[in-house]
């Protein structure tokens, strides 16, 4: 099966989602069900039909994360030799050439990637047209307003 990059932050971030899930949410619901189960009729128990629903939930978001814990392939950026190369989990800012805008992004895995807080897909369109090239190159992203231009200004191993 082919490895999925995740970052050190990204693995830690299900790791702990992992430990909630098991620790509290699925000895809450099994609970919950219990005490449903204690009100008499099944059929018509909203309460119990409620929280077998939330149980499933539980339970395939936690198949989900180990299944993705186990293809992943953890890349610390902080350890690999800083060579001005775009690769996964680095910072790159760039200086959109059509209007002078500058923007910081970090290449991070899918699950992880949060434009808001300036985390993108390794897969997304504008880390595919970045990766490999080095500060100072231009960058031509396909977009559907058209092709924008970015400058490479920086590469960061944070």
């Amino acid at each position: 099966m082919n490895k999925v990059p995740m970052t050190v932050a990204g693995e830690k971030s299900l790791r702990d989602e992992l430990a909630h899930l098991k620790g509290e949410a699925r000895p809450q619901v099994i609970a919950a069900i219990a005490e449903a189960r204690e009100h008499g009729d099944l059929k018509e128990n909203a309460e119990y039909h409620a929280a077998r629903e939330q149980q499933g939930f539980i339970e395939g978001r936690i198949q989900e994360i180990e299944s993705k814990l186990s293809v992943a392939q953890v890349i610390d950026v902080t350890k690999l030799p800083r060579t001005g190369k775009v690769i996964f989990g680095v910072t790159v800012s760039l200086l959109n050439l059509d209007n002078d805008a500058s923007v910081t992004y970090r290449i991070v895995g899918e699950d992880e990637a949060n434009i808001k807080e300036g985390r993108i897909s390794v897969t997304s369109p504008i880390a595919r047209a970045m990766i490999g090239k080095e500060e100072g190159d231009i960058v031509a992203v396909k977009t559907p307003g058209g092709d924008v231009e970015y400058e490479i200004e920086s590469v960061e191993h944070l």
